[in-house]
C-alpha cells in the first residue's frame, strides 16, 4: 500500500530583499495577489492534494504568517456585530478544521535544503511535500494534487518541472531525463544553477517537490554549497544514487512571484479572473492599451 502523503513542508524563512522596502517588517509570502497573500494560495494547493499537515520553517519578522492562520477574535466579533456576514465566512474559512499548522524557527538562513532538514524532526520517516510559496501555479488540478497522481503510481519522489528559457537556466535546479524513461519521466541527472552552456536541459525545479525521508540523509551530509547554502538540490542529486526520481511537467500558468515582473503578471492573470472585479478590471486594461 502506498503511504498516504499527510505533511507539507513551506519554507518561508527567506527575507525577500527583491522586494524591499515592502518586505522590511512583512513577509514577502504575505504580498497579495488581489485579495490573498500568497502563503494562502500555496495552503490551498496542499489542501487540495490531501495535505492536512501545514510545517512552516520561519524567521525573524515572520509572525503575520502564524497571525493570518490564526484564530481573529476581534476581527470575527466586529464583522459579526456589522452584519458582515460574507466578510466573516472568508475570514473563518481561511483554513479548514482538520488542518493543523505546525511552526518550526530556522535559527540560520542556510538556504532551502537547511529549512527543509529543520522539519525532519516534524516529518519523521514519511514522504511529504515541499511547496515554495513564491512560485504561484494556477492549474486545476492543483499542481501538487497532479504530482500526487504520480507518486501514487511510482512510490517515489517527484518534482514538478516547467521547461524555462536557455538563458535562465542558471536560476534553477535544471534536470535531465533519462532516455527510455516511458509514462513517468524519470530524472537521470539534476544540477543546480548551471550555466547555460553546462545545463542538461532546460527542465527547471520549481517549487513543488514530493520527497521520501531519505532526503534528510543526504541533507545531513549535504556540504554548503552555491551562496554558501545547503542545497536541497544537492541533496537530491545524492538521492539518485539510491531511489528513482521522476519528474512531472505541471500543467497550468506558473507565475515567479520571486520577481517583481513575474509578481505584476500574477495580479494581472488573477485579476482578470477575480469574480468580484474581473470584468472592470478587464475594461480598464483595455482602455490603457487603446490609449497607448
Amino acid at each position: 500500500m502506498v503511504a498516504k502523503i499527510t505533511k507539507a513542508v513551506f519554507p518561508v524563512a527567506g527575507m525577500g530583499t527583491r522586494f524591499l522596502p515592502a518586505t522590511k517588517a512583512s513577509p514577502k509570502e504575505m504580498l497579495p495577489i488581489v485579495d490573498k497573500p500568497l502563503i494562502q494560495y500555496a495552503v490551498e494547493e496542499a489542501i487540495d492534494a490531501g495535505i492536512t499537515e501545514m510545517v512552516f520553517i520561519t524567521g525573524r519578522n515572520k509572525r503575520t504568517i502564524e497571525d493570518h492562520f490564526d484564530k481573529a477574535y476581534e476581527l470575527e466579533t466586529e464583522l459579526e456585530l456589522k452584519n458582515k456576514t460574507k466578510l466573516l465566512e472568508i475570514v473563518q474559512n481561511i483554513l479548514p478544521s482538520n488542518v493543523n499548522c505546525i511552526y518550526i524557527r530556522q535559527a540560520e538562513a542556510l538556504g532551502l535544503g537547511h529549512a527543509v532538514l529543520t522539519a525532519s524532526s516534524v516529518v519523521g520517516n514519511e514522504p511529504f511535500a515541499v511547496i515554495l510559496a513564491d512560485e504561484l501555479i494556477d492549474a486545476k488540478p492543483g499542481a501538487l494534487a497532479q504530482m500526487m497522481e504520480v507518486y501514487k503510481e511510482t512510490e517515489s519522489s517527484v518534482l514538478g518541472v516547467n521547461e524555462v528559457d536557455p538563458a535562465d537556466v542558471s536560476s534553477y535546479g535544471i534536470v535531465k531525463l533519462a532516455e527510455n524513461a516511458m509514462k513517468h519521466k524519470k530524472i537521470e541527472q539534476i544540477v543546480e544553477k548551471p550555466k547555460p552552456e553546462n545545463a542538461p536541459s532546460n527542465l527547471a525545479a520549481v517549487g513543488r517537490y514530493i520527497l521520501t525521508p531519505r532526503i534528510f540523509t543526504e541533507l545531513r551530509n549535504t556540504k554548503r554549497g552555491i551562496g554558501g547554502e545547503i542545497q536541497l538540490t544537492d541533496a537530491i542529486s545524492e538521492v539518485l544514487h539510491y531511489e528513482a526520481i521522476f519528474a512531472h511537467v505541471i500543467e497550468g500558468k506558473r507565475y515567479d512571484c520571486g520577481s517583481k515582473l513575474g509578481y505584476l503578471e500574477a495580479t494581472i492573470g488573477y485579476g482578470l479572473k477575480h469574480p468580484e472585479v474581473g470584468d472592470e478590471f478587464h475594461n480598464y486594461l483595455r482602455q490603457l492599451q487603446l490609449g497607448l
